[in-house]
């Protein structure tokens, strides 16, 4: 029977990283919000009721990325050294990407992940009266793609 680095017979875990040297590392997530045209121009607009869309999400992804370790449970709480948000705005959607550096013993790719949907379900919050049909749902807006666009280990590469 193998043995199980996190969970093992029930028992919850954390690998223990402290041996590991403590090295550059740098990752870029990337995700999309669909939308309907008009709320993407309401956006580019900053005319959503609810106020500036893209910078509320900024900062929630942000909040979100140096909290990761509270949300997901074996991920261990690392120094962030920098977080770095970006919008592109298309006609039919915005793509989010957070890129996340630290110098440490473990990588950051789960903190750029949860940072971009953080990012992405902020925006859907800000937007979401304007993307509700008459009956209340969302036929439009979905988000996806959430990914690992680059990950990073040493060198100088690993500057964000």
């Amino acid at each position: 029977m193998p043995e199980f680095t996190h969970i093992d017979r029930g028992a919850a875990r954390m690998v223990d990283i402290t041996a590991k040297d403590e090295v550059a590392r740098r990752a870029r997530a990337a995700g999309r919000i669909h939308l309907r045209p008009e709320t993407v121009r309401a956006i580019a607009d900053g005319t959503v009721v609810k106020g500036n869309v893209l910078a509320t999400a900024r900062v929630a992804a942000i909040l979100a990325v140096k909290e990761t370790w509270r949300t997901i449970p074996m991920c261990h709480p690392i120094p962030i050294g920098s977080v770095r948000v970006d919008f592109e705005v298309q006609e039919d959607g915005i793509e989010a990407t957070v890129e996340v550096a630290t110098t440490g013993r473990t990588g950051v790719e789960m903190e750029a992940l949860v940072g971009v949907s953080t990012a992405l379900l902020t925006v859907w919050d800000m937007v979401k009266s304007a993307e509700k049909d008459e009956g209340g749902q969302y036929p439009v807006t979905r988000i996806d793609a959430i990914r690992v666009v680059e990950k990073v280990k040493g060198g100088t590469g690993a500057q964000a």
